[in-house]
C-alpha cells in the first residue's frame, strides 16, 4: 500500500494536543528525490506560491508507481492511481497537489476541448490554468507483453479547493505542463520506456 502525506517528525503526547512537527523540504527533494527537476520545482513555486514543502512519504514516488503499473498492465485504469500528493508548507490554506497516473486503451483519439491548450510533448499534452495532463507510449520489456505499447497518462491538478489560482493563466498553465513533464518522464525512464516514451529531456511548452 502506497503511503501518501507528510513524513512527520516527533510525538503527540496522549491528550496533551502538542503540536507535530512537520518536515519541510525543497521542491527537487518531493517524491523520493528524482520526480521533481529544477524546472519542476521553480514550476511548482509559481503555481503554489512556496518553495517549501512538506516531505513526502517513503512510497510516493516513481519507483512505486512503476511497480504498480507493471502490474496493473495491460488492463485499462479505470480510475487514476497516484503517485504523489504535495502539500504546501507554512500556508494557511494549504496548497495540495496530486499526481497519478493511469493506463489507456490506446493513443488519444477523440480532440481536446476548445478551451485548452496543446502542447507539442508525447500522445498528447494538454494543459489549463489548475491543472495538466500528459499522455506517452510506452514500448518496454517490463511490460508484460513487450510487442505491445502502454499508453499511459500523468496528471497533475490541484486537489485544494482553496486557494484559487493566481497568475497569469499561460504561465500557470506552462508550470503545470511543465510539472506533468517531469513526473512523465520519471516515470518512462523508470519503466525503461524504449526512447523514454518519446518525451524531450526537457518541457517544451510551444502550443500545437
Amino acid at each position: 500500500m502506497v503511503v501518501f502525506g507528510s513524513v512527520l517528525l516527533g510525538t503527540v503526547a496522549c491528550g496533551g494536543g502538542e503540536d507535530q512537527e512537520v518536515k519541510e523540504v525543497a521542491g527537487t527533494q518531493l517524491c523520493g528525490g528524482e520526480a521533481v527537476s529544477a524546472e519542476a520545482a521553480k514550476a511548482l513555486e509559481v503555481i503554489t506560491g512556496s518553495s517549501r514543502f512538506e516531505a513526502t512519504g517513503e512510497g510516493s514516488t516513481p519507483v512505486r508507481a512503476a511497480e504498480d503499473l507493471v502490474e496493473a498492465f495491460p488492463a485499462p485504469s479505470v480510475a487514476r492511481k497516484d503517485i504523489c500528493r504535495i502539500f504546501t508548507a507554512k500556508q494557511v490554506p494549504k496548497f495540495v497537489m496530486r499526481i497519478s497516473w493511469r493506463l489507456l486503451d490506446g493513443p488519444p483519439s477523440n480532440p481536446p476541448n476548445p478551451d485548452v491548450t496543446v502542447l507539442n510533448m508525447g500522445e498528447r499534452t494538454v494543459a489549463q490554468a489548475d491543472n495538466a495532463y500528459l499522455q506517452f507510449a510506452c514500448q518496454s520489456d517490463r511490460l508484460s507483453d513487450s510487442s505491445e505499447a502502454g499508453y499511459i497518462s500523468i496528471s497533475v491538478w490541484q486537489w485544494s479547493k482553496y486557494p484559487e489560482p493566481e497568475g497569469d493563466p499561460k504561465v500557470l498553465k506552462n508550470a503545470y505542463a511543465t510539472v506533468a513533464h517531469s513526473f512523465a518522464l520519471a516515470m518512462a525512464k523508470e519503466l525503461r520506456c524504449e526512447k523514454n516514451g518519446g518525451l524531450p529531456e526537457k518541457p517544451v511548452l510551444d502550443p500545437v
